[in-house]
């Protein structure tokens, strides 16, 4: 009966939403999240899954779908790889890849003391004994073959203290097989300890399986290599950064043939999302933030040519590309969104651009609710430069009456904003409870040129906030915005954002959100994971006392030196298992707040990292979030 009663009201707040006509947190939850999977091998559907949430029982299940290229009804399926390539079994069919973790050295005090089989100690030596949410317990993740029933099983990366796929994102595209079947190409930071907290130099590595050794096919290039992926003719491709220790570089498309390696985006003025090589291996595409939004860009694959390869532009419109999921034919098949509606998939003609919905998972509640006017403007800047502006009007929009209005601080701090579709940072759902949002491309953000994207590191409290400023001292003499409601909310840089313009922001706000934002940096330096963020982007350790670019951080530009300025309520959200922005940037601020007699919150989610990624835990996020944009703006 309790599950029955349960059930009739979830039923019942999914028909209020529906009446409502705008989107809210359980509609926001209702949604099916679309993930393409690949082009069947016939060359005549797509394969894709579709995620539900169910917030009854905290969880979420995945079920397959194929659909014609040519448009149509789907239908379900049992297993998407009866119709598309599985790209983890050799290409002779014999074997297939994997990966698993493996137990290197001891950690805890039973793997010590075996006789203490109930202690909970945890023993480190070395960094780095956490990353993104998970304590390091002596494994590592390693890359395995066997025959295709599972038997001889082999770890080719046997006895190295290296991570394959690579942590904390790193997935089963990390490693891949050669054309040929004879060389396994995996994906790996070939360090340990404070080396690796301190670079960001992965590396591609080939493991040949008639001689049992290993090659570095990317030695001498700094960065992060990843990504690698084959063309029908065997030529090697792979996205790369220049830069040792700076994760938000310039990536770029490099090819590796028998004319050496080559740099195919060297001298195009933007950075590679993700690609995909053309059925003819003539052409790589590719999808990149421009301007705002994510657009999919072609690149020619130049063989023995010595010119540089032209950068050329397919898709053109206000939404992201935000994935190329395969070709069939003279068609792309991608991946879409943009601030009104989630992920669906869609075809491209590759000649001109057009676009062809393909897969409407969501249109029946999308044709249910009122949808926002999306509008781009341009902002200029202090120092007169045309900043991109996105600003989010509620449904029933009426320029004659005033509205509470948001600043929206992205993180990252190199996170594009564009026509991205969030489950949490929703503009959609923020818009539909009454609220515009003012959402800049401050300095920092990819998709306005290299210089524009580098310019925010060590100078965090600088350019970037007067950015912030012009945007919502600009919106602010619109006769539809009410200056005297203005909040600023965001999360990770966007947190620290919002703990730095409390602090300065000389009454323009009434209400503030901050989200695992940073609130110290000497402690933030103290307990954060992967070092070498902090070292490029604020210029080293505090006890350097003679870098200029540190001291600057930790005095200038660091939240908590400004605190006795605060005079606005401020809400504070912190995940218990965020070790990028650890606990106790939020504590720290959350207990300044209170003592200095601020009114605050504290909402903690003790199992929740970076993000907030179970179904009650988002709504009650969503449900605090404008219960105190409710009590404060």
């Amino acid at each position: 009966m309790k599950k029955l009663i349960t059930l009739l009201f979830l039923s019942l707040s999914f028909q209020v939403s529906l009446a409502q006509n705008v989107m809210t947190p359980e509609l926001l939850w209702s949604l099916g999240r679309v993930s393409g999977i690949g082009v069947s091998t016939d060359g005549n559907s797509v394969v894709y899954g579709v995620t539900t949430y169910n917030v009854e029982s905290n969880d979420k299940q995945t079920a397959y779908y194929a659909i014609p290229v040519s448009g149509g009804s789907a239908t379900k399926i049992d297993d998407p790889f009866k119709l598309v390539a599985d790209q983890s079994i050799s290409p002779n069919g014999k074997y297939k890849l994997y990966h698993r973790p493996v137990k290197i050295y001891s950690v805890s005090g039973k793997d010590y003391y075996p006789e203490l089989d109930k202690s909970e100690v945890q023993i480190y030596n070395d960094l780095m004994y956490r990353h993104w949410d998970t304590w390091a317990d002596g494994t590592y993740n390693h890359v395995f073959m066997s025959n295709v029933d599972g038997s001889d099983e082999v770890d080719i990366m046997k006895n190295k203290t290296f991570h394959s796929p690579t942590k904390p994102f790193g997935d089963d595209t990390d490693y891949i097989w050669s054309p040929k079947g004879s060389k396994i190409l995996y994906v790996t930071k070939a360090k340990t300890g404070a080396a690796y907290a301190t670079s960001t130099n992965t590396d591609i590595f080939s493991y040949d399986l008639n001689t049992l050794t290993t090659t570095n096919l990317t030695k001498g290039m700094m960065g992060y290599d990843n990504s690698p992926a084959y063309s029908k003719y065997g030529i090697l491709a792979w996205i790369s950064m220049k830069t040792d220790g700076y994760e938000a570089d310039k990536k770029d498309i490099i090819i590796s043939d028998r004319f050496g390696k080559k740099n195919l985006t060297e001298n195009w003025d933007g950075t590679v999302d993700s690609f995909k090589w053309s059925e003819d291996g003539k052409v790589i595409y590719f999808v990149a933030p421009f301007g705002g939004e994510k657009h999919l860009f072609s690149v020619d694959y130049p063989g023995k040519s010595k010119k540089q390869p032209v950068v050329k532009q397919i898709s053109k419109g206000q939404f992201d590309v935000t994935g190329i999921v395969g070709q069939s034919g003279k068609q792309l098949i991608v991946s879409r969104t943009d601030m009104n509606h989630a992920t669906e998939l869609y075809t491209v003609n590759i000649s001109d651009g057009k676009m062809s919905q393909l897969t409407h998972v969501n249109n029946q509640v999308y044709q249910s609710i009122g949808l926002s006017k999306v509008e781009k403007r341009m902002v200029t800047t202090t120092d007169n430069k045309q900043m991109v502006t996105w600003v989010i009007y509620p449904p029933d929009f009426d320029p004659n009456k005033k509205y509470p209005t948001l600043l929206y601080c992205q993180g990252g701090p190199q996170g594009a904003l564009s026509q991205f579709y969030s489950y949490r940072w929703n503009f959609q759902i923020m818009a539909a409870q009454g609220y515009i949002v003012v959402a800049p491309n401050r300095r920092g953000m990819p998709g306005h040129g290299v210089e524009w994207n580098a310019q925010i590191s060590k100078d965090y409290g600088g350019q970037n906030m007067q950015d912030y400023l012009s945007a919502i001292d600009l919106m602010a003499k619109e006769p539809f915005v009410d200056e005297t409601r203005l909040g600023a909310v965001g999360a990770s840089y966007g947190g620290y954002s919002v703990f730095y313009l409390a602090g300065m922001h000389n009454k323009r706000f009434k209400t503030f959100i901050s989200h695992d934002g940073i609130f110290n940096w000497r402690s933030m330096y103290g307990t954060t994971e992967e070092m070498f963020f902090v070292d490029w982007e604020i210029g080293g350790p505090y006890w350097e006392k003679d870098n200029v670019a540190a001291q600057k951080s930790y005095s200038k530009f660091n939240p908590i030196d400004y605190v006795q300025s605060w005079d606005t309520p401020i809400m504070i959200v912190q995940g218990g298992k965020d070790y990028r922005v650890p606990i106790g940037q939020g504590l720290e601020a959350y207990q300044a707040a209170q003592l200095l007699g601020i009114k605050s919150r504290l909402v903690y989610i003790p199992n929740e990292n970076h993000w907030v990624l179970s179904a009650q835990n988002g709504i009650v996020w969503q449900r605090e979030f404008f219960r105190w944009l409710n009590e404060t703006l």
